[in-house]
């Protein structure tokens, strides 16, 4: 998801959504260390990528909050 889409979202989805790529994130690295490869080496960078947008946007977020 791109982030001027995630700006859309309020901030209990934010941190839902962040909740739910950890837990991806963490099986995609569990796998990979239990069987010594995935299936698609790509979706870690992805889902590491998505992460950060989440992180950035709810630090605008937080940010803008203070400001006000």
């Amino acid at each position: 998801m791109k982030a001027h889409e995630l700006r859309d979202l309020s901030m209990e989805e934010l941190e839902a959504r962040v909740k739910d790529t950890k837990e991806v994130l963490q099986k995609l690295y569990f796998n990979r260390a239990v069987a010594g490869q995935i299936e698609n080496p790509a979706e870690i960078k992805k889902q590491r990528r998505e992460l950060a947008r989440l992180y950035t946007v709810i630090n605008e977020l937080n940010s803008t909050e203070q400001a006000s």
